[in-house]
């Protein structure tokens, strides 16, 4: 750790004393009973065990632990048991206390949320999976036995990204990526969305260091005219919800330099031509939650009195709440400058959820048996994927994020019953859902009365009976549409159980075939049947012989044409494949040193990198290294979807790169769209051609309608190349658009 010594004993203690205060004030301030004499015990505890250590930024190391507590406090909302817990959260993993001698002095439930805290650093998940993956499991694990022990978790993360400046950079990408691909999207589920939302910029903030200071200034420069625009579409509204005699706030939120940024990616469009920036939200008090529906509906209606509503754009998440307990009544209306402007509509109680999700219903006394009782149906989804967890990291990593951080749609059975399904379930996700039978001996499905196949992707709203045969078994084919986990455990149950009555059938045909030929059976018999069949064992041979896959005769190695090359590559599957999957071994991690900056050259026609095919980067991009099983450097860019991935599993074999000699052509691709009229084409190519000397190497060009559209390769030396390319072309009469493409 660094040593700070530009500041006095006296002066650190001070600041110590400053912070524990600033914490017990603002749980003073709650509405949680005043237990301050356990929250003191656990701050002079801490503070004593954590003596004469420091964090990497060089302050006291009890810092970090008070801040994790505040941010419980007054930022989750929760009571004394969760905050002397998060004062207590490092002292079993980093000092020579044991759980046992915090339950000595705190008692049961204090303790076992520490250990449980304590339980999620460290560990490895099998031989070939990352130990950031083990840690989300066990964080999972833990958030069925105590729901709080997550919530201090998100708090730990969170003050984790709010100082990660004093990290390295490749530590940086790691924290970072784990961060944007799996904590911000637990919070939202958990419904913490101010949590969601900073630790979403952070990540991009450290990811793309430029991207975020230029949007964030772009914001900051827009404040005044934005303010003026609220100014004027306020005015009518106030007067009219005062005339309620309401109690509310009117105020504007605006978008969150990650969402603006997101948005100007998916739509290929500059910060100017982001229209929502920002979004309206009015809170009123009410008494009773009885009111609180009736004055959304009565506050809608004076609303799109004064301003037109977008037909498309009304959120009812009064009458069907989100999942994390989320209400609001969302209503998007022109506004006097002819801009589209969200408005949501909520109560007191209702904001106070949104945006502290989960741990909110302690404030109103919902208590902890409801709260868990809120959780079960998604508890239980978690129990399901922890049954039988993908082998590979990456693939537990996205069926986690699949199953709990995707959108949701709610479906009904033929007697009116709601079922909540994530995104993109088939009809075989929801007989599965219903019962493993139902699963496993499912052949269609009705979708509001419509025969429908299987692989059939359901939507919000349909009404689905499933239709089933006493004959029919699972399939192996039925893994590519089975996407929650429930479906996927009992998939693979089912199978298991077909597979072993197909090998019970090999193994009777294989005696029998011995005893027809008077051969009697040996170990050395099977042995050369296994070795001659080219199988890794008896079980593959007999599943073989009972599937049809081998014939036997009496030399008992005949097969179909397939079998062997079939065998071989069921031992080597991933062979000749670039395949990220698997882990680094020793020799690879020892002779490329993750912690210093990797120079990519390019020296006579060789290099020391690979250009990742998923995005293509190009010299001047935000780039990082991905060390892989073969010790070579595959070069992603920052923005990578599956670089987000590769992070998230495997952030010790990150690399931060550098550009450095290059002398190659690397391919770009520009996605140009227009107004189609005579010669448009001529003149791009020859900007393309002529005036700046690029190679072209592929162009697809498409007019429908009166709009013309161009999807373009090109080698070029850097990004600055394709920057300028795109600025000339959009100068050409009639091209509206010209935007560099992954």
């Amino acid at each position: 750790m660094m040593q700070n010594s530009n500041i006095s004993p006296e002066v650190e203690e001070q600041m110590i004393d400053a912070a524990y205060q600033n914490l017990l004030n603002g749980y003073l301030s709650s509405n949680h009973r005043k237990k301050v004499e356990i929250i003191d015990k656990a701050f002079k505890f801490a503070r004593d065990a954590h003596k004469g250590i420091r964090r990497r930024s060089g302050e006291p190391y009890i810092m970090h632990p008070i801040a994790v507590a505040t941010i419980v406090s007054q930022e989750i909302g929760l009571g004394s048991t969760s905050i002397s817990a998060a004062l207590l959260h490092d002292v079993v993993e980093d000092t020579d206390y044991t759980v046992d001698d915090i339950e000595a002095q705190f008692g049961k439930k204090i303790a076992q949320i520490v250990d449980g805290l304590t339980k999620i650093s460290g560990g490895i998940f099998g031989d070939k999976a990352s130990v950031q993956a083990e840690n989300f499991r066990k964080l999972l694990l833990t958030m069925s036995e105590d729901i709080r022990v997550v919530l201090i978790k998100m708090a730990d993360r969170l003050h984790n990204m709010r100082t990660l400046s004093s990290m390295p950079p490749n530590k940086q990408y790691k924290i970072a990526g784990e961060t944007l691909y799996i904590y911000a999207p637990l919070a939202q589920r958990l419904g913490l969305y101010a949590i969601k939302t900073e630790l979403e910029d952070l990540s991009f903030k450290y990811n793309h260091p430029q991207e975020y200071e230029r949007i964030c200034s772009l914001i900051d420069a827009s404040e005044e005219r934005r303010n003026e625009l609220f100014t004027r579409f306020a005015a009518p509204i106030r007067e009219r919800l005062d005339n309620m005699g309401l109690d509310y706030t009117f105020t504007v939120r605006v978008k969150s330099c990650y969402s603006i940024w997101k948005k100007m990616q998916r739509k290929h469009i500059p910060f100017e031509e982001v229209y929502d920036l920002y979004a309206a939200r009015i809170v009123f008090q009410c008494d009773g939650e009885d009111n609180e529906k009736r004055l959304c509906w009565n506050i809608y209606d004076q609303i799109t009195e004064v301003y037109t509503k977008h037909p498309d754009r009304v959120r009812d998440w009064l009458t069907t709440p989100k999942v994390n307990k989320y209400q609001a009544l969302h209503v998007t209306v022109m506004g006097p400058d002819g801009d589209w402007i969200e408005v949501q509509i909520r109560s007191k109680r209702m904001d106070d959820i949104a945006e502290r999700g989960f741990a909110a219903h302690w404030k109103y006394k919902i208590g902890e048996g409801e709260e868990e009782k809120e959780l079960v149906r998604w508890l239980q989804t978690i129990t399901d994927i922890l049954k039988e967890p993908e082998p590979n990291a990456i693939d537990f990593l996205d069926t986690i994020k699949l199953n709990l951080f995707a959108s949701e749609i709610i479906v009904f059975t033929p007697k009116g019953e709601t079922m909540t399904l994530p995104k993109g379930a088939s009809v075989l996700d929801m007989a599965f859902a219903l019962h493993t039978d139902l699963g496993t001996h499912c052949i269609a499905g009705k979708v509001n009365h419509e025969l429908v196949p299987l692989s059939y992707k359901l939507s919000s709203g349909d009404q689905v009976e499933i239709i089933t045969s006493n004959v029919d078994f699972p399939k192996d084919e039925w893994k590519k549409f089975v996407i929650t986990a429930k479906g996927k455990t009992r998939l693979r149950a089912a199978l298991r159980h077909k597979r072993r009555l197909i090998i019970d059938k090999g193994e009777q045909r294989f005696m029998d075939f011995l005893a027809s030929h008077n051969i009697e059976f040996s170990n050395e018999i099977l042995s050369q049947a296994i070795s001659r069949q080219f199988v890794a064992n008896k079980e593959e041979l007999f599943y073989m012989i009972g599937n049809d896959e081998i014939q036997l005769n009496e030399d008992m190695i005949t097969k179909k044409e397939h079998g062997a090359r079939f065998n071989w590559w069921r031992r080597n599957p991933f062979k000749g494949k670039d395949n990220h999957k698997g882990d680094t071994t020793q020799e690879a991690s020892q002779a490329i040193d993750t912690k210093k900056v990797y120079r990519l050259v390019t020296r006579d026609g060789v290099s020391n990198y690979q250009i990742a095919s998923c995005c293509h980067p190009i010299p001047g991009d935000d780039t990082v290294g991905f060390l892989s099983e073969d010790n070579k450097v595959i070069v992603h860019k920052m923005d990578c979807s599956t670089l987000a991935r590769l992070k998230a599993s495997y952030g010790s074999r990150l690399l931060q790169t550098q550009w450095e000699e290059y002398s190659d052509r690397f391919q770009a691709s520009v996605h140009i769209v227009g107004i189609d009229q005579k010669g448009i084409l001529q003149s791009i190519v020859n900007i393309i051609s002529t005036n700046m000397s690029i190679n072209m190497k592929k162009m697809n060009v498409t007019a429908d309608q009166g709009v013309f559209s161009c999807d373009l390769d090109v080698l070029v030396s850097d990004a600055t190349v394709v920057t300028n390319l795109c600025r000339e072309i959009k100068k050409v009469k009639g091209v509206n658009s010209a935007t560099r493409m992954s």
